[in-house]
């Protein structure tokens, strides 16, 4: 992972959130970090939980609730921009994703 959060699989400019897994409350660029470096399963985020902050801006490490980082594709602290192309994989992380 580098300093912005970018690991091997996902590495443009615009991949600069880390994720709190809801199974072990650690952070991972990705879902493909997560499942090679643990030994149990991902767990998504039920939708009653969409305000844990669970987001993480590499870029200016804000910590960003579910729901907001949902509703954008810039981090409201720095205007980073996020990739959009990551609600593709929305619901490898959220219960019922839907950007």
């Amino acid at each position: 992972m580098d300093e912005e959060t970018r690991c091997i699989h996902y590495r443009t400019p615009l991949d600069i959130i880390a994720i709190k897994f809801k199974c072990c409350g650690r952070y991972y660029p990705c879902h493909l970090c997560h499942q090679e470096t643990e030994s149990h399963a991902a767990q998504q985020w039920p939708v009653h939980e969409q305000d844990t902050k669970a987001i993480l801006c590499g870029v200016c490490k804000t910590e960003l609730a579910i729901s907001a980082y949902r509703a954008t594709e810039i981090c409201p602290n720095c205007s980073a921009a996020f990739n959009p192309a990551c609600a593709l994989h929305s619901n490898l992380y959220f219960e019922s994703a839907v950007f």
